[in-house]
């Protein structure tokens, strides 16, 4: 009897399952997992660190004959730790995890980026105005001097910080060595050349700078190089904004397109940079992340500073956290750790990079703010936090709209209301002021701004009741953000009016905002999930609008017309909170050199400005600095 066509149809689709499961079985799939074996003075030889020969040998007693080439190691770490990083199976990294001298195996992580007056406002903060910028100016990179500034002896020793980041952009102002000395004769670290990226780029400030690619030890006991692609260049401008906030030269009138003019400056001015670029706009890779961290302490470095960290729902304890194990070696080596807190608050518990020997930045605002205004056609006006360059001028009105009024078919009151993608009619909105509402804190502001944009509209307004205190970047967009007050005032005004219309001006400078500091509503809060009962972040610095180097971009959008692309950018997040706090400690390892990393994290946080939260800002105040244990 013949089989009904369905029935066979069935059978042929549940016997191709069978062999797509036979298949998947006889080929496991690999991903790259670390292999962490603790310090290099432990090595089993004796040695520093142990050769290829007896990672190889490991991998071999996990591995198939017919494995060959699959199974080469992708990074070793030599330096300050043991062990590697290779392709392998779930069931080889479980036995590689038996092994001895073995202390953890864990998957390859994908960490992410945590994206002036700062520095001016820190020092008038803590009473000693212009003390460190003329205590790092006043004396050369080699002064071994006794002048002392109000009773503080000038910095008398070479810093250097490494910063693991995405890269810098050599030709930035901010990074010119102009007035520094000679180059430590302890650096031991390179400038490797690439594509675009010259042994000339670097300096006596910027006096280091590597990339990595892929490097593979076969069995065959050769390594197999494939010439790394890119650069230490950054094309991202992370590792550039962050670099020049922790040791960035002097730059006179500086600015974004006019706002946050003067001088522009890192925290510690006369030390020197050396920059691992470890991570690309899509993230870090962790086995990265590790050799980036073990040659910095190669190299020489006295910090390592690091605005990258793990989602704070996905944290591994710290034999599984490629910075949590870096910085312990680091530490064991003298070297200080300065990293960022992440940028999930204001949830609890949501803090990252939390290991107790890990310097952890959250961040503040600062004294100055970034407003647009809001004029209204009955000539009422509203002040609302931005960073835009609008051409629209207060003369000219145009018609105002609220996204749930320009809905497009079929498109839920609740999603045109919040500017979700696709909710909006362009037939409604073309050449009108969108008022939006966050509602939803699913959506970002950069989204619904293009959402608005794409639907032809000629500004847009946000209500968020959380009034962040955080100005967004529209570029030359008009933009505006306001708080649920003002935005109360601003539907009813569209209500009761039968042409509602408006205009959205430039944003200016705000100087002498309050308060100030206060937390940054984004930075993330503690206690952290693995040390409750140690307080982390550990201090609090400025990450609120933080004007420092960026790489210059034409990009549609972002350049005011009759302007050239700017060298500097405003950028917020606990990755600029986290260059503070390292150019501070610098600042105190130059004029105590022989301070360990324990008792510069001590003296800072001992004498900081008691804050909000149980944070500490780093406030310094040299002529009453001591260690505290």
């Amino acid at each position: 009897m013949a089989l009904p066509p369905s029935m066979l149809q069935t059978i042929c689709f549940l016997y191709a399952a069978l062999l797509l499961l036979s298949s998947s079985s006889a080929d496991p799939i690999r991903q790259q997992y670390v292999v962490y074996m603790g310090s290099s003075s432990s090595s089993a030889n004796g040695g520093e660190f142990a050769p290829e020969s007896a990672y190889l040998q490991m991998l071999s007693s996990v591995t198939e004959s017919d494995d060959g080439g699959e199974m080469g190691l992708v990074r070793r770490y030599q330096h300050a730790f043991r062990g590697f990083s290779a392709m392998l199976t779930e069931d080889q990294a479980s036995a590689l995890s038996g092994q001895e001298g073995v202390i953890s195996v864990f998957p390859d992580p994908i960490l992410k980026l945590h994206t002036t007056r700062s520095w001016d406002f820190l020092e008038s903060m803590s009473g000693l105005s212009n003390l460190m910028s003329s205590s790092n100016s006043s004396s050369s990179s080699s002064s071994t001097s006794g002048h002392h500034i109000s009773g503080v002896p000038s910095p008398r020793r070479d810093v250097i910080i490494g910063v693991i980041d995405t890269g810098i952009w050599p030709e930035s102002p901010s990074f010119n060595d102009e007035g520094i000395g000679e180059i430590p004769s302890r650096w031991k670290g390179i400038c490797m050349e690439g594509s675009d990226f010259r042994k000339s780029n670097c300096n006596r400030k910027l006096i280091g700078a590597r990339y990595y690619g892929t490097e593979r030890t076969y069995n065959d006991n050769k390594t197999h190089s494939s010439k790394p692609k890119g650069s230490p260049r950054d094309t991202v401008g992370h590792g550039t904004h962050t670099a020049s906030i922790a040791a960035g030269s002097p730059v006179a009138n500086a600015s974004y397109y006019g706002l946050a003019r003067g001088t522009a400056k890192g925290g510690a001015p006369s030390a020197r940079i050396a920059v691992y670029k470890a991570c690309s706009e899509d993230g870090c890779s962790g086995s990265t992340l590790l050799k980036a961290i073990d040659d910095a302490i190669a190299d020489g470095v006295d910090f390592i500073s690091i605005s990258i960290g793990m989602s704070s729902t996905f944290q591994a304890d710290f034999l599984e956290d490629p910075i949590a194990i870096g910085a312990f070696h680091a530490q064991e080596k003298g070297v200080t750790v300065v990293c960022s807190a992440g940028n999930e608050g204001p949830q609890l518990n949501t803090v990252v990079n939390s290991a107790p020997w890990i310097f952890t930045a959250a961040a503040s605002n600062i004294d100055r703010d970034f407003q647009s205004t809001l004029v209204l056609g009955d000539g009422r006006t509203f002040k609302g936090s931005t960073i835009n360059f609008s051409n629209l001028r207060r003369s000219r009105t145009y018609p105002l709209v609220f996204g749930a009024g320009a809905a497009s078919n079929f498109t839920p009151i609740s999603e045109s209301s919040n500017c979700y993608p696709g909710s909006l009619d362009r037939n409604k909105v073309a050449g009108k002021i969108v008022v939006c509402v966050a509602s939803d804190f699913s959506i970002s502001r950069r989204i619904r701004k293009m959402v608005v944009e794409d639907a032809r509209g000629r500004g847009m307004i946000l209500v968020n009741p959380e009034d962040t205190g955080v100005p967004f970047d529209s570029g030359t967009f008009p933009f505006i953000e306001v708080g649920g007050r003002y935005g109360t005032s601003i539907l009813k005004y569209m209500n009761k009016t039968k042409n509602p219309k408006g205009t959205i001006l430039a944003a200016v400078d705000v100087p002498g905002y309050r308060p100030a500091p206060s937390v940054a509503y984004f930075s993330s809060r503690g206690p952290g999930p693995l040390t409750e009962n140690i307080l982390k972040p550990d201090v609090m610095a400025p990450g609120v609008s933080i004007l420092a180097a960026f790489p210059p971009k034409n990009v549609t959008g972002t350049v005011p017309a009759g302007e050239k692309p700017s060298w500097y950018a405003l950028k917020s997040g606990t990755s600029m909170a986290c260059p503070h706090v390292t150019g501070a400690a610098a600042f105190v390892k130059s004029v105590h050199p022989k301070w360990s990393p324990s008792m510069i994290k001590s003296a800072l946080m001992t004498t900081g400005n008691l804050c909000c939260y149980t944070l500490i800002i780093v406030m310094i105040n040299l002529s009453k600095l001591e260690p505290i244990f």
